[in-house]
């Protein structure tokens, strides 16, 4: 009785210090990343393997919700002093927000499942590469937290990969992006990037909880907040002063960190994914097509695009420098033995798909293995699903069908949740707008674009609730916060209100 008294004191102490997190709890915005990420995860092959053979892993009904445990803040606080960590596992109202996401969300819980299958496949590589670079290894569940363990996953800004790279960051350490190729999806190679960002970014703050943060919004915003924050240095101090997004991070990582820890104690199994346990490695210094490889080795397809997703063609570029190429470990000696012929395997045909135009909307539906039929002739819309929303709805809203919205946006079942977008094909008709200036219609930044003279354009960013600049950067391809300062007039100790209108060079 004592120990839950000396709890539930604890409890009530870290919420009175942080009164701030309890009024500004951005749980929901972080978890529409989250699920996005976790829906695209869903339609990786190994884990559509795993429910074509079983058929269970579906949403939990809601009748089944009252079944699901829950435990008293008591507890939660007890478990997590139990884990061994170097970065403080604080609890309060918004980590118990984060661990109810992960463990009692009923539609959530069956994906928690499959995450934890797949961290067989990836926590030894994270450990490896971390307990190289001496970082802590239990910052290998901040993956969960920036990409649902889901190597093509991208966020709304362009943030790529298990690690969530921005072009600009990734380049900096390292990770290579082509037409071809995106290391930032590359698990090992971007991993390794993750670990060296988030020693130099320690080394700043001597705090992992700040090079946490640091790691989610840039340095320039931690450091403004704890200018704000009157020098302090406690992360929970400067919540109130950091960036709307980044402010449910560390409680995200926390309950993250809680669930792929005491999944049992909430009736969760890990669900067994057919990831092959050992992979290996061969550098290709020549040009071949994946489809090259499974069809001379008889490996399928989707398969090599698993454990190769950094080819965003299909195509290894091996002839411009050599490129790795990541097999079955069992199928390692056969490849060196049939180089030859899978190098002259229908070449003509399959490489020379790597000249093409890529069709529209590839970046959803290649990478999943989704559907880009009955897009012919249409034009695409992007569309932002609203409260009250049905898929049937939309669907007549457009003049297409069900079916199609589930295909082209690789839909299992016809559930929806606000805030995520749809790609909807749809028929051009006469004097209609282009579907360019549909997408810019639907686009989270609010803009309006005009022409230089020297025929440059330059867009007319307009400020939001919880803009900053360095956040405002990451939404356009090429451009650093200091560019949106010189083109501004601006400087680092400027302040941007909502309504301002920022000009954006592109």
């Amino acid at each position: 009785m004592l120990l839950i008294m000396i709890c539930l004191w604890a409890f009530t102490h870290n919420n009175n210090v942080s009164a701030a997190v309890r009024d500004s709890i951005p749980v929901e915005l972080h978890f529409t990343n989250f699920d996005r990420n976790l829906d695209s995860l869903m339609r990786i092959w190994h884990v559509q393997q795993v429910i074509a053979s079983n058929p269970l892993i579906v949403e939990l009904d809601q009748e089944l919700a009252p079944l699901i445990p829950e435990f008293h803040d008591s507890i939660y606080m007890q478990r997590l002093e139990r884990l061994p960590s170097l970065v403080p596992l604080v609890y309060n109202n918004v980590v118990r927000s984060w661990i109810h996401v992960y463990t009692v969300r009923p539609a959530q819980r069956d994906r928690l499942e499959v995450m934890l299958g797949l961290t067989d496949f990836y926590f030894p590589m994270f450990d490896e590469i971390f307990d190289f670079y001496q970082v802590p290894l239990e910052l290998r569940y901040l993956a969960v937290v920036e990409s649902a363990l889901n190597p093509r996953a991208r966020s709304r800004v362009g943030a790529t990969g298990i690690w969530q790279f921005m072009l600009a960051t990734g380049r900096q350490y390292g990770l290579q992006v082509t037409t071809f190729v995106d290391m930032r999806r590359d698990p090992v190679a971007s991993t390794h990037a993750a670990a060296r960002y988030f020693r130099d970014l320690y080394n700043i703050y001597n705090d992992w909880t700040l090079a946490m943060a640091a790691y989610n919004c840039g340095p320039g915003n931690v450091n403004r907040a704890i200018r704000r924050a009157g020098g302090r240095t406690d992360y929970w101090e400067i919540y109130p002063h950091l960036p709307r997004e980044t402010r449910g991070y560390l409680p995200a990582y926390i309950g993250a960190t809680y669930a792929m820890n005491y999944y049992k104690e909430h009736g969760l199994t890990p669900r067994h994914i057919d990831v092959p346990p050992v992979s290996d490695t061969i550098m290709v210094n020549r040009m071949i097509n994946l489809a090259q490889v499974s069809e001379v080795m008889n490996i399928p397809l989707q398969l090599l695009r698993d454990l190769n997703p950094q080819y965003l063609r299909d195509i290894i570029p091996g002839n411009s420098a050599p490129h790795p190429l990541r097999l079955p470990a069992t199928y390692l000696t056969n490849y060196i033995d049939m180089e030859e012929t899978i190098a002259g395997h229908r070449a003509n045909v399959l490489l020379s798909n790597a000249f093409r135009p890529v069709t529209p909307n590839t970046s959803t539906t290649a990478a999943s293995g989704g559907s880009t039929a009955n897009t012919a002739g249409r034009d695409r819309v992007v569309h932002t699903i609203r409260s009250g929303e049905t898929l049937g709805g939309i669907a007549s809203r457009y003049g297409v069908t069900v079916s199609n919205l589930q295909a082209w946006n690789n839909l299992s079942t016809t559930r929806i949740v606000a805030g995520r977008q749809l790609v909807v094909w749809v028929l051009p008709r006469a004097g209609s707008t282009t579907t360019a200036a549909a997408n810019q219609t639907a686009s989270a930044a609010s803009a309006n674009t005009g022409t230089t003279a020297g025929g440059g354009n330059v867009t007319y960013h307009t400020v939001r609730s919880g803009d900053t600049v360095w956040g405002i950067s990451r939404m356009y391809e090429g451009v650093s916060d200091a560019d949106i300062l010189r083109w501004n007039n601006l400087n680092r100790n400027s302040t941007i209100r909502p309504g301002m209108r920022l000009i954006i060079m592109q």
